[in-house]
């Protein structure tokens, strides 16, 4: 499958570029296409605890399971003030 990912704010930065696509197996959930975006882009790997997940408009958990064409985002917690 064929998955759209968007980086936004400092995850941009870790990763180096805006985002791409993502080859992920059938069924894949997102706990898969993060470890292999943590291994293509080992700099993520130190905002993993923190990062949110979107899939499409909503927020996602990592058990979810991904389908074809999905585009996932991930982005740090947002604050206030």
């Amino acid at each position: 499958m064929r998955i759209k990912v968007q980086f936004f704010s400092y995850f941009r930065d870790l990763a180096g570029c805006d985002g791409g696509v993502e080859e992920v197996p059938e069924g894949a959930s997102v706990s898969v296409l993060l470890a292999r975006l943590m291994a293509r882009h080992p700099r993520l790997a130190a905002a993993d605890r923190c990062a949110l997940v979107a899939v499409g408009v909503d927020y996602a958990a990592r058990d979810r399971v991904l389908a074809d064409g999905d585009e996932v985002s991930l982005f740090p917690p947002v604050q206030g003030g």
